[in-house]
């Protein structure tokens, strides 16, 4: 808006006209709405700010104005302030105001873009127009001209001058504060107050202040010391963004004075080691000792271990009396990867705390500003914030803000003004703060601290720093910085600068912070010595509700685990699931299904797939144990199969049978989740790693959206174990199977799974039957162990009249079954089993159903339902029946996909120890191919009956490699 709008002989005619467009904007010209708009964000705030017209109606300090019950042409001329002042007086005023008024509320939107955050002084802030006077009318003139306001400030008149510097102070000195985006009027309001209390640079207590340049010693001296004692070692120092370390010690305290009990942090690398001893309380000799490459772990713990800056740890700490557990989780270098592992086990805790408003357990995630920028999975966290079934009370977001990424600068590794716009998504408080100011980082930090405990929102701290060394010790990084890292080497640490500060204070005495800096590093060095014989007593991974677990090494194949349950504890489920309240208007379909069910329960045959695990569910229910099953359309079920949720047609309310058992019972959570899997996939992980005796279980909509958390399957699922001896029992369902659907919605990926398998990590499984998928669910639970579980889930077979099994199978007397052979009289009598065909999932049920057809006889079909653990002996028990049948493997997937190259070498060792006769086995399926599937459907089903008759009828010497170009369907000449 051009200035002279707000100057001259258009003055009184706009302040009458703004005053109309407050008290009602239809009541203006739409040609005057945008200007009007332009110049103030919230007209409304304004309006309130105003507290009235100058002609009348209002209680206003503002301004002198007429009488409100003045006759229209009334009074030219009216006492205020023991003088009469012209109405065109009144009204210049009331413009002068309205101006002053625009000001304050653009420095609170716009005051952060000149605050001074940078301590090295190279990003200097620029002037922005709308901070200066004179794009709204004013002139240096007028600085010095008295203004009357009533503001947040408590100010009721001041001159420009004095507005402009009390605004420049608050909100563009070493704090920038983004919060007008809010668009909740009382968190907008609070964070307002907040900023606009008076507060001195340096007024904090002399207690506190030691206490905060204690820390910063902590942090620097450790860092140096590393530096001396093992120079150019990775360690990925905090140095330059030390005070970060009394910024979470002020959360931590601030937050115990608040309700918060536990804490549950997750960070990078960078500046884990300084958390971990100076925040964590890791003994520092022990931190020495693994710097001389001795385990974290005891000698007797095994597994392959990790580097120091990826591990975690527990403790408990007291401040003021209260205590509090802190749990720092193990990250990789997959830098975000740890955030909504952190939100889940957060959501967990809260919800055996019954912590139903999350208050009592925190999650603190500390950032760096290249990966908060650049990681998709800080906008998934974002995103299920707020959502039902994932909220978790809002978390502290810290950011270690070094201003470069490895090598690379801001300016090309984002496109917003900071690294922190992500956050504007989900209305985030974002404080942005000078990293050399620590008193100014500790107040952002109660800021934050208190706005979550007080809104259950989240909230960022924007540390503004730099990085002293490179990416890591050993890196050089003025080959591509050679200017920022001019300025960092003369640049003096900010805990140097600090204790001038306090000195010039008077807080401290030279000599006296020297001895406090002084102290510590003697500290240090004993520790150093004693890191020579230190040995860790204890691994800490079956503490608290682990307790009573064990880790699993090597499985037992032939071990059975009680998974059986009486028959009338069945039917008890089944009613529940088949019986919906009365007068609930069911769907019509619905009811056919329900029906359905009910008749499966009354002849005990033909329970489907969707029976089956909703029988797993309430089973353990009964038994005490929670079950939490989220994934996009969870409740419904990808293909319409599980219903868990019934809606009513008339009302929308919701009912969920499985929580309506028997009085007393755990109870069943089923969340439909955004549409993300490496944000959901991780927070259920981290859920299942605080609720062992609980069933967690992530479902994907197809099994191959699961490439989408392929990290999360790399760096958790399949190597926590081994690297950080974290447990899981977390079952993943992954629908899969060769339908004619296309690439994209027909293969999990089985081969990705199987190739993670190692030192029995996880289970991979692809099962046939609605028993065995029973059984497997309840066996999570049933053994004294957990391990993560991954289940090729169906499709079609989720309906299929021979994918069925009857209750008996669910009761007394059955168990899960790792390799299901032939039954008696599945063969003709008298019939010499000339071949045998193994295979795994959906393809079974085409080569059953093409030997019924064709009624062959003499070949035998075998299922190995659990790939890994490789059930070796069951392979052979049932191997041995057929001595001299040829042994073929068949699968749907293409030849480099599915099962082929995990079992070929597998069962070739097999079939030599067996001295089998054939001693050969062949591949029988598509072969390999770039793409899992074919798009058309009739290609699809062509490439399957050929699959079938190579299977079943083909002699061994026409079968086709598997890594050769696919032969044209029908048999050979």
């Amino acid at each position: 808006m051009e200035a002279s709008f707000l100057t001259g002989a258009n003055a009184a005619f706009i302040a009458e006209l703004y005053q109309r467009y407050l008290d009602d904007p239809s009541s203006v010209d739409p040609s005057w709405i945008g200007m009007f708009k332009e110049l103030m964000d919230d007209p409304a705030a304004l309006a309130r700010e105003v507290s009235g017209p100058v002609w009348g109606r209002s209680k206003t300090k503002v301004i002198g104005a007429a009488d409100a019950d003045a006759p229209a042409g009334g009074n030219k001329k009216k006492p205020c302030g023991g003088g009469g002042v012209s109405e065109a007086e009144v009204r210049a005023r009331a413009l002068d105001s309205i101006r002053a008024l625009m000001i304050i509320r653009t420095y609170r939107v716009r005051g952060h873009l000149m605050a001074t955050l940078d301590p090295l002084g190279i990003n200097e802030p620029t002037p922005h127009p709308e901070l200066d006077y004179r794009t709204y009318g004013f002139t240096e003139a007028d600085l010095d001209r008295e203004i009357f306001i009533d503001d947040a400030f408590g100010l009721e008149k001041a001159t420009l001058r004095q507005i402009l510097t009390l605004l420049r102070k608050t909100y563009c000195d070493t704090i920038g504060v983004e919060f007008m985006h809010i668009q909740y009027p009382d968190q907008k309001a609070w964070i307002q107050e907040r900023i606009e209390a008076p507060r001195v640079p340096g007024d904090g207590p002399a207690l506190g202040r030691r206490a905060v340049y204690e820390r910063l010693c902590e942090a620097e001296g450790f860092e140096k010391f590393l530096q001396v004692k093992y120079t150019g070692t990775k360690r990925f120092g905090l140095e330059g963004g030390e005070a970060t370390i009394p910024a979470i010690e002020q959360i931590l305290h601030r937050g115990s004075q608040l309700g918060i009990e536990e804490v549950v942090i997750g960070m990078a690398h960078r500046g884990r080691l300084n958390v971990l001893t100076n925040i964590m309380r890791k003994p520092f000799r022990a931190m020495f000792s693994e710097f001389q490459g001795n385990s974290s772990n005891p000698d007797e713990v095994q597994g392959s271990g990790d580097v120091k800056y990826h591990l975690g740890t527990s403790v408990d700490r007291e401040f003021g009396g209260k205590m509090v557990h802190l749990s720092l989780q193990a990250n990789p270098s997959h830098l975000e990867t740890v955030d909504p592992i952190v939100l889940g086990k957060v959501r967990a805790r809260q919800t055996q705390l019954g912590d139903t408003a999350r208050t009592r357990v925190l999650a603190l995630l500390l950032h760096g500003d290249a990966a908060f920028s650049g990681q998709g999975v800080v906008a998934e966290c974002f995103v299920m914030s707020q959502l039902k079934g994932y909220r978790t009370g809002g978390t502290i977001h810290v950011v270690i803000n070094n201003q470069i990424g490895f090598t690379t600068a801001p300016q090309y590794s984002r496109s917003g003004t900071y690294c922190t716009e992500i956050a504007k998504m989900v209305q985030a408080p974002i404080l942005h703060v000078n990293g050399d100011d620590p008193d100014a980082v500790v107040h952002a930090a109660r800021i934050a601290v208190e706005y979550r405990q007080t809104f259950g929102s989240d909230v960022v701290l924007d540390i503004v720093c730099y990085r002293r060394h490179g990416h890591n010790e050993s890196d050089e990084p003025a080959f591509t910085q050679p200017n920022m890292y001019r300025r960092i080497g003369a640049h003096e640490t900010t805990c140097k600068r600090y204790a001038g500060r306090l000195v010039a204070d008077g807080v401290l005495k030279s000599d006296e912070a020297d001895g406090i800096y002084d102290a510590f590093q003697q500290h240090l060095e004993q520790e150093f010595q004693a890191a020579a014989s230190y040995k860790p007593n204890k691994a800490d991974w079956l503490e608290s509700r682990w307790k009573g677990l064990t880790r699993l090494s090597d499985e037992e194949e032939s071990q059975e685990y009680d998974t059986q349950v009486p028959l009338d504890v069945l039917k008890d489920v089944g009613r529940a699931l088949y019986t919906p309240p009365k007068d609930f208007d069911v769907n019509r379909k619905i009811l056919r299904q329900l029906k359905a069910k009910e008749d499966m329960f009354k002849t005990g045959k033909d329970i489907d797939w969707a029976t089956g695990e909703a029988l797993a569910f309430g089973t353990l229910l009964l038994e005490g144990h929670p079950v939490r099953l989220s994934g996009q359309d969870c409740g419904r079920g990808t293909f319409s199969q599980r219903h868990s949720v019934l809606v009513d047609q008339t009302s929308e309310k919701t009912y969920i049978s499985l929580n309506n058992i028997r009085t007393g019972q755990a109870q069943y959570e089923v969340l439909d989740s955004p549409l993300s899997e490496y944000g959901v996939l991780g927070y259920e992980y981290g859920y299942s790693m605080a609720e062992p005796n609980g069933l967690t279980l992530w479902e994907a909509q197809f099994g191959d959206f699961a490439n989408g958390a392929q990290i999360i399957f790399d760096q958790y699922i399949a190597s926590s174990e081994s690297k950080w001896l974290r447990l899981s029992g977390l079952t993943v369902l992954l629908p899969h199977g060769f339908e004619g659907q296309g690439p994209e919605h027909s293969s999990a990926r089985p081969e990705r799974y199987l190739q993670l398998c190692a030192e029995d990590n996880m289970q991979v499984c692809n099962l046939t039957t609605p028993a065995n998928y029973y059984h497997a669910l309840r066996r999570q639970l049933r053994r004294n162990f957990r391990k993560p579980l991954i289940i090729m889930t169906p499709k079609s077979l989720l309906r299929h009249k021979l994918a069925v099994s009857t209750l008996s199978e669910f009761g007394p007397g059955s168990a899960f079954r790792r390799v299901i052979g032939e039954k008696s009289g599945d063969l003709k009598k008298n019939v010499k089993v000339r071949r045998v065909v193994l295979c795994s999932g959906k393809v079974y049920y085409d080569l059953l159903q093409a030997r019924m057809d064709q009624d062959i006889g003499d070949v035998a079909i075998i299922r190995v339902e659990q790939l890994y653990p490789w059930p070796k002996a069951a392979i052979v028990r049932e191997l041995s029946r057929y001595p001299g049948a040829e042994i073929i493997w068949c699968q749907e997937e293409p030849a480099n996909g599915g099962y082929w190259t995990f079992v070929k070498m597998r069962l070739d060792v097999l079939l030599e120890e067996m001295g089998h006769k054939t001693g050969k086995i062949h591949y029988v399926g598509r072969t390999a191919s770039a793409s899992p599937a074919t798009g058309s459907y009739k290609k699809h089903n062509a490439e399957q009956a050929l699959l079938v008759e190579q299977a079943l009828s083909w002699a061994f010497k026409d079968l086709p490699q598997p890594f050769r170009r696919a032969p044209t369907p029908g048999k050979p000449a």
